[in-house]
């Protein structure tokens, strides 16, 4: 082979592997990219409800540094807590917040869960997490819709149904929203956060989150260890990582 040959061969192999290299690394999942990154903070967030909890826990990762967007029917009712949260917060519709967010929040009554698989299941099963915290409350949605959800395995298993293919966590659903600032990076043992999954990389993207905002996640098991991740149950209110794991050992 001659010097030119030698050249002309030599640089298409060079120019076939620096495209095959470029192709490889612009088809990196957004899993793959949060399981890399050592930054947290510039993770985007979206709530799916801004009630109680969705405001707690949308201002709480705010005034962390992380973009914040509350969406409700009614994005113009959240002035207040948009301010509130400071200027990493917006508001907007839930198609907004879908379509902003990285990492999704859903804090709905539980029966709206249904409605938003159905309208946006596609585009949240692409998400590398979806943290359920909603929750079906007898008192709100009915004795009979509580019992209907605990028949079908709980929350957890329904949500992970009713979103088909999204990366479903549960988690803070046992603590009261009204005392997410007072136990946040708390002196000594910080407070647990129970969480169920079956996804390992959301599991431990929701794990660094829960970090990040002061708590410390214990993993009780998979989605089917969700109903225990309601108000009421053994694992419900505040409870130290230790005490959290001695409960969650005595679950079936």
């Amino acid at each position: 082979m001659t010097n030119a040959s030698l050249f002309s061969f030599s640089r298409r192999r060079f120019l076939r592997n620096w495209a095959s290299g470029l192709a490889l690394a612009t088809v990196v999942r957004p899993n793959d990219t949060f399981a890399q990154s050592s930054s947290m903070s510039s993770i985007k967030i979206a709530t799916i409800g801004a009630g109680r909890e969705g405001g707690a826990l949308g201002t709480l990762f705010a005034k962390l540094g992380h973009p914040v967007l509350f969406s409700s029917r009614h994005p113009e009712d959240l002035k207040e807590l948009v301010a509130a949260a400071g200027p990493n917060a917006r508001a907007g519709t839930t198609a907004e917040a879908v379509a902003f967010g990285e990492v999704i929040f859903l804090v709905v009554p539980y029966t709206a869960v249904a409605e938003i698989g159905q309208d946006f299941g596609s585009a949240l099963a692409v998400k590398p997490l979806v943290l359920d915290v909603s929750n079906p409350i007898p008192a709100r949605d009915g004795q009979d819709f509580v019992s209907q959800i605990a028949s079908e395995g709980g929350p957890g298993l329904v949500t992970a149904r009713l979103l088909k293919g999204a990366r479903v966590v549960r988690a803070f659903n046992a603590l009261n929203y009204a005392s997410l600032d007072k136990f946040t990076h708390q002196s000594g043992e910080p407070v647990g956060v129970p969480i169920a999954g079956d996804d390992p990389k959301a599991i431990d993207l929701a794990s660094r989150l829960i970090r990040e905002a002061g708590f410390e996640p214990v993993l009780v098991g998979g989605l089917a260890k969700g109903k225990y991740l309601v108000p009421g149950t053994p694992l419900a209110g505040q409870h130290t990582p230790t005490e959290l794991r001695q409960i969650a050992a005595t679950l079936n």
